[in-house]
């Protein structure tokens, strides 16, 4: 039995932390969207074991991978006796702030429910995501949502408009853990309004979405990498009606109105970046 799935990747048009919590965690508030960014994930069953495959150099393909680890969970936690192959086509650029192991892995809890006949509730897989990683339950549930408390706690909302992103990531990579450790809240002077990106979403309006963004974690990560500033400023300046780092980073990603300008960015800053994407966003919700 083999089934397969595409795994979107997302990005976070609000991100604020709002305390660090005594364990160490920090609660959060954020905006997020599924975006038509895919890896594509496969899984067989009837073989002993996990095994774990990629077309990519860049991941493992070990125990450390949140995938596998997604599989090992429900397999430990439900005593199943069936193994399974799975197999990533990783298109989503790694260590990227664009939530691609977690996609990975909520595509794996997903596929598995099937392949395993778990018959596991969304609510199920959602609870097995949050132990696996903050922002795996919302790869599950997909869309437009309002995270909060860990970014575990999801709240659907009314879809961005239709538009088109610009993805830029330049050639570093970022530890969200060291971006999280790094951060010092109490040095944080702006915050992104997210009622205020709430009012505009519910209203619809692209531009006063733009004008609401904001995401605290670019207060360490663009020291690391100030290029994470002039990717910014230069996709406003080539017509993005708003630009901001999604996640811990370092993808930075514009927002355009239309196809055209959205592809005249690209080709002004396609030489400054290792990878470069212009996708939609969509309402993940339709087709996960």
């Amino acid at each position: 039995m083999t089934y397969t799935v595409k795994a979107p990747a997302k990005i976070n048009f609000a991100l604020d932390v709002l305390s660090r919590r005594p364990d160490g965690y920090h609660e959060v508030a954020m905006i997020m969207q599924t975006i038509a960014l895919y890896d594509t994930i496969t899984v067989r069953s009837g073989f002993e074991g996990i095994k774990l495959t990629t077309d990519s150099s860049k991941i493992p393909t070990d125990e450390t991978n949140i995938a596998y680890k997604a599989a090992h969970y429900l397999s430990t936690k439900y005593n199943v006796k069936r193994g399974a192959h799975i197999h990533i086509e990783k298109r989503i650029p790694v260590a990227a702030g664009l939530a691609g192991g977690s996609t990975d892995a909520a595509a794996v809890l997903k596929l598995l429910n099937k392949v395993w006949d778990l018959k596991l509730s969304k609510a199920e897989l959602m609870d097995a995501g949050k132990r696996l990683g903050a922002d795996v339950p919302f790869c599950i549930q997909g869309g437009t949502c309002l995270a909060e408390g860990l970014g575990e706690k999801l709240t659907a909302i009314k879809s961005i408009p239709d538009c088109y992103i610009l993805l830029a990531k330049p050639n570093v990579g970022v530890s969200t853990k060291e971006v999280y450790q790094n951060l010092d809240l109490n040095s944080i002077t702006e915050k992104p309004n997210i009622s205020a990106m709430l009012q505009a979403i519910e209203k619809q309006s692209l531009k006063e979405i733009s004008s609401c963004m904001g995401n605290v974690l670019e207060t360490v990560t663009t020291k690391m990498h100030p290029i994470i500033v002039e990717l910014k400023q230069k996709l406003i300046e080539y017509g993005a009606i708003g630009s901001l780092m999604s996640g811990s980073g370092p993808t930075v990603f514009g927002i355009f109105e239309d196809m055209a300008s959205a592809y005249g960015a690209y080709d002004h800053i396609k030489t400054l970046v290792n990878e470069i994407f212009v996708v939609k966003t969509f309402d993940g919700r339709d087709e996960r």
